[in-house]
């Protein structure tokens, strides 16, 4: 019976395979750099697969994973909301610790340790939610209300959020990014979990010998604030009287300096090679903050801006989950092209959805569908007529899924290299993911006439560009 061993895909990705060598464990396909997400090594009696790590205790509770290596926070975060699932931390392994603050904006008039309760509608951006979520109902903030983002937390405060919950070496990175750290909420290494189930009838001890060497007694550390500050705190809420505009970071920023170009505009201290949070527009009454674009069509919506540059994927995911959402694309700019579509095992016996479809829906079971768009994988099933489908919502990496976790994944490639790396093949796809303007259908500014400039501007860079 092989232990089925989950492993973080993250930059811890060197460091533990590092460890696991060093133990005499074998890591296989989970060398640094490797784009494979899974491998079976039957003579070592093992099973191992890299998650993105908030998926491993969510994996692990739920029995599909033995054992898992992860960060300490992704265990708590799951734990702060589902405390009695079937999981066990059985210790403490070497790495770097890292922390999570409640922070504000240096503008707030806060100090450290100075932690104001009672603020009415006060908001926390955040990628924890259940950490936020504990923080704001310990704080008794009435009202309080929790934007959650897939990360950079740091870019909302003070304008779009008063605190920010985010992970960090220590407090000097927070200041470093203009916050003020109020509390440190949590601090914690790497964890070595399992599932109570397994742990009490598999045969695990082998594995757990070679690591138990390397096990401490190290517990994470976490510490809700405690209220200090006696005096107001400064707030701020965005001007109606300016146009707010969303720009991507991370891999979608590299197509995006080029959109702008073409439509004239340039922002000071946003280009393909980096950026900083607040580019300058260089237009009245124009502002500019980098975010990331998965959550632009929320923010959209939500009115926080009134234009952003995200991808047609994540409109759609957005849209599918939202249907009466008030936001929309304004222009596609046909960059960042990249296909959408079902993903299954390299063996099985389909090569269209079509052909697929009558196998799925002979399986006599529940189709598993992994996605990180679990909106549009539950649209693709509808769509489908897959009445029996479970969606499995992950936060990437997710090409280890099939063939043994899920039957197929609703994935986006843009060459197709880590599909075939994970001996996996693309069915037809159903969409083609471009990037795209965005707009609310009922403009949050009062500067109308320069939101519909912009538009034109960027509708008309991509006409000349067609020959």
């Amino acid at each position: 019976m092989s232990v089925k061993l989950a492993l973080p895909a993250s930059d811890a990705r060197g460091h533990v395979a590092a460890m696991l060598a060093g133990v005499g464990i074998a890591t296989t396909g989970y060398e640094p750099g490797s784009r494979t997400l899974r491998s079976v090594l039957p003579d070592d009696g093992l099973t191992l697969r890299a998650f993105r790590e908030k998926d491993i205790p969510v994996q692990v509770a739920m029995g599909n994973y033995d054992l898992g290596i992860c960060s300490d926070l992704w265990l708590t975060e799951m734990q702060v909301r589902f405390p009695l699932q079937r999981i066990v931390r059985i210790g403490g392994l070497p790495g770097p610790a890292g922390e999570v603050w409640l922070a504000a904006s240096a503008s707030s008039g806060l100090a450290t340790e100075e932690v104001p309760s009672g603020i009415p509608g006060a908001r926390i951006a955040s990628e924890l939610p259940n950490l936020a979520d504990l923080v704001g109902t310990h704080l008794r903030l009435p009202g309080y209300r929790l934007l959650t983002v897939s990360g950079s937390a740091e870019a909302y405060p003070p304008d779009d959020a008063d605190f920010a919950l985010l992970p960090a070496a220590d407090a000097a990175p927070v200041e470093a990014m203009g916050l003020c750290p109020l509390w440190r909420v949590f601090r914690g290494g790497l964890a070595l979990i399992a599932n109570a189930d397994a742990l009490a009838s598999k045969p695990l001890g082998a594995v757990l010998a070679k690591l138990r060497g390397l096990l401490s007694g190290d517990e994470p550390d976490a510490s809700l604030p405690h209220t200090h500050h006696t005096g107001g705190m400064r707030r701020e809420q965005r001007s109606r009287d300016v146009v707010r505009m969303a720009v991507p970071d991370g891999h979608a920023q590299r197509h995006t300096p080029a959109c702008l170009a073409a439509a004239g505009l340039t922002f000071a201290g946003y280009d393909e090679q980096g950026y900083v949070r607040r580019p300058a527009s260089g237009i009245a009454a124009l502002e500019v903050k980098v975010v990331r674009p998965q959550d632009m069509p929320a923010l959209v919506a939500m009115g926080v801006f009134d234009i952003g540059i995200s991808g047609r994927d994540l409109l759609w995911e957005h849209l599918c989950r939202f249907p009466g959402s008030p936001v929309q694309m304004a222009v596609d700019l046909g960059r960042n092209r990249y296909r959408i579509g079902p993903v299954v095992d390299q063996a099985f016996p389909a090569e269209t959805t079509a052909e697929a479809l009558p196998i799925w829906k002979g399986l006599g079971r529940r189709v598993r569908i992994a996605s990180e768009f679990p909106a549009t994988a539950e649209r693709f099933a509808r769509d489908l007529d897959l009445d029996f489908a479970t969606i499995i919502p992950v936060a990437g990496a997710s090409e280890g899924f099939v063939p043994e976790d899920a039957d197929l994944l609703v994935e986006g490639t843009e060459t197709g290299t880590s599909i075939r790396a994970n001996g996996l093949k693309m069915l037809d796809p159903f969409m083609e993911s471009t990037n795209c303007v965005i707009v609310r259908s009922e403009s949050a500014t009062t500067r109308t006439a320069l939101l519909d400039d912009l538009v034109s501007a960027l509708r008309a860079s991509v006409a000349e560009a067609v020959p």
